[in-house]
């Protein structure tokens, strides 16, 4: 065991995460352990003990376990960590997969949580010893419990548990609901470590109480050499499974279906999941109540308290149990950006779809490409950071259906009933000429606002308005070159509310174009469309973002907290906006919009085409 350890920590050497954006994206706390410096140092005082060894034997997909550890010349800053997978031996290693072979092995990867010993054991360091309680999630490997002293700079392993093993380590897990490319369509995609040489992945759905059919599933995945570079590529590294998706067709509008996700094995067997539901998507234009909820910047936490001590995302266990508890009153999710900000750590991403799949997997999960999840140094995103940790978008591409032509350019359109949604890729350009900006024009030109009378366009970083105190010291107030090329489209195309993510708080201004408010009103709109709102929406969770001193003319409503929007159209002409805390649910900030079709069609400022007095 000694041994195989050694070999972990030199492979651990190779890289230690690098990231930018450093002035609100805070440090993912897996960077924060010194692994290039760990030592192993296992001496027979010390041990490590975790209770059960066999998890999920119901079936369960999480399960939470005790851990009884202790040793000799104990401090407060000693700390647990849990690797998954729990051992390998190095000199066996062989490519596969196509990973070259000067790649870091596979199972080389960094823990996947951890915990200070005297979290819940406050006097560990006089008595030397300590329990603490983790919540484990399915990650398809087996898990054990590393001990070490010398803190997070100076790691010195100096004992290790027992294997720990969920019953099925290959279930199907954590679906994903997307709407599809066409109104009655709804995609599935789900994890497994089944692939398709030893299982055929299939959904089991119907209306609910009645009989099931079966649609297949694609499969993907992605390999080592698919990263861009550290530590996605190196230390971050971990096998990610496999990732199916199913194409649910011909829905009627409105109705409940029920579904399972299913994998047959070559012996003939099935491998079920637990039982599921959804309701099928209105009919574009179709008159019903109709409710979304949108918001960014979410990460992840744990709820066993680990990892937190950098308080890197502290509400996002909030955002995302309000949304749970709330879950009988909305029809659809946007997330748009920066998910789980695995940073190149892809343990984070399996940690990440267990956390929201209460919520994914009972309404649409639309999701957004963030600067966390795409950029890298020369890999084709706009901006040349490292905030992706080398992930360069190939995690989120792959596990996230959406609507795109091409899922490595998250762009798309969607629709959902009243609704006309186009959603933009920051981390791509988007100015005139650009391919995308095209894409934007033809999304907003397509809406026919006499059935789809509420446009409204999102992306991750603000190309609109902001005073958010890093962009006040830019001098834009906005993405540098943001809304140059945009807000003419905005205009032209009337849309009623823009919607951003990037900042970690929430904003809205007035009804405005060209730095200019053109409306009074500030909750009550109606008449003509002179003007588009802007909403900043980045507080799902991560570190709060700070607002400038400067008092800027157009901005309504700040909030320095967490929280999320929820739209309401009651039908044509009335639509709802409440802004609503992550902390309790309730509205802080709303406003209506009441108008009929003639005032969508009414020309105001650079609105209309050109007229002629011909007769």
């Amino acid at each position: 065991m000694e041994k195989e350890w050694h070999m972990i920590f030199w492979f651990l050497c190779l890289a230690v995460a690098t990231s930018g954006d450093q002035h609100h994206m805070g440090i993912q706390p897996l960077s924060k352990i010194a692994m290039h410096k760990a030592v192993v140092k296992l001496h027979k005082s010390a041990y490590v003990k975790a209770n059960p060894d066999v998890l999920g034997l119901k079936g369960e997909n999480t399960e939470w376990m005790t851990v009884k550890f202790g040793r000799s010349n104990a401090s407060a800053d000693d700390w647990l960590a849990v690797f998954s997978p729990a051992k390998f031996n190095a000199s066996t290693y062989v490519p596969s997969m196509g990973n070259p072979s000067y790649l870091t092995p596979l199972l080389a990867t960094a823990p996947i949580k951890y915990q200070f010993a005297n979290y819940s054991t406050t006097n560990y360091a006089q008595t030397g010893k300590g329990t603490l309680k983790f919540r484990l999630i399915n990650q398809r490997y087996d898990f054990a419990f590393g001990l070490f002293s010398g803190g997070l700079s100076k790691p010195k392993l100096v004992a290790v548990s027992n294997i720990v093993a969920f019953a099925n380590p290959k279930a199907p897990l954590y679906p994903r609901l997307a709407l599809g490319k066409s109104w009655n369509e709804m995609t599935v995609t789900w994890t497994s470590d089944y692939d398709i040489s030893e299982a055929i992945p299939f959904v089991e759905w119907g209306f609910k109480g009645e009989t099931q059919i079966r649609s297949p599933a694609g499969t993907l995945t992605f390999i080592q050499s698919s990263m861009c570079g550290p530590p996605a590529r190196t230390v971050g590294w971990r096998e990610p499974g496999f990732f199916h998706t199913s194409f649910l067709k011909e829905l009627w509008p409105n109705l409940e279906y029920t579904y399972r996700l299913g994998h047959r094995l070559y012996n003939g067997s099935y491998i079920w999941s637990t039982n599921y539901s959804f309701k099928a998507p209105p009919f574009p234009g179709q008159n019903s109540l109709q409710r979304v909820i949108i918001f960014g910047d979410t990460g992840k936490a744990e709820r066993d308290g680990s990892n937190e001590y950098q308080n890197y995302q502290p509400g996002s266990l909030n955002t995302t149990d309000q949304l749970i508890k709330d879950l009988e009153n909305y029809d659809i999710v946007f997330h748009i950006g920066d998910m789980p900000y695995a940073n190149g750590f892809l343990s984070q991403w399996d940690q990440f779809t267990e956390m929201v799949e209460p919520i994914a997997s009972k309404v649409p999960y639309m999701v957004a490409s963030g600067n966390h999840e795409r950029d890298w140094p020369d890999s084709g995103s706009f901006y040349p950071t490292e905030d992706s940790g080398g992930e360069c978008g190939v995690p989120a591409e792959t596990m996230f259906y959406v609507p795109a032509e091409n899922r490595a350019k998250y762009w798309y359109a969607a629709d959902y009933g009243m609704f006309h949604f186009c959603i933009a890729d920051t981390e791509h350009d988007w100015r005139e000429g650009s391919e995308q900006y095209q894409f934007i024009e033809k999304c907003l030109a397509k809406a026919d606002r006499q059935k789809q009378p509420w446009l409204i366009f999102a992306a991750h970083r603000v190309l609109g308005y902001s005073s958010n105190s890093w962009y006040a010291e830019q001098g834009s107030f906005e993405e540098p070159m943001g809304r140059s090329s945009l807000q003419k489209l905005w205009q032209k195309y009337r849309v009623d509310i823009a919607f951003f993510g990037h900042v970690h708080s929430y904003e809205r201004t007035c009804q405005i174009y060209e730095n200019i408010c053109v409306n009074s009103e500030t909750s009550n709109f109606s008449g003509i469309v002179n003007g588009t709102i802007h909403v900043v929406a980045g507080g799902g969770g991560s570190h709060l973002s700070a607002f400038t001193d400067l008092q800027t003319a157009w901005s309504l409503f700040k909030d320095y907290d967490f929280g999320f929007v929820k739209l309401t159209a009651f039908n044509h002409s009335s639509l709802l906006f409440e802004y609503k805390k992550s902390s309790d649910g309730k509205v802080y900030d709303s406003f209506t919009i009441t108008r009929e079709y003639k005032d969508v069609l009414a020309c105001t400022i650079d609105s209309c085409p050109p007229t002629t007095l011909a007769t």
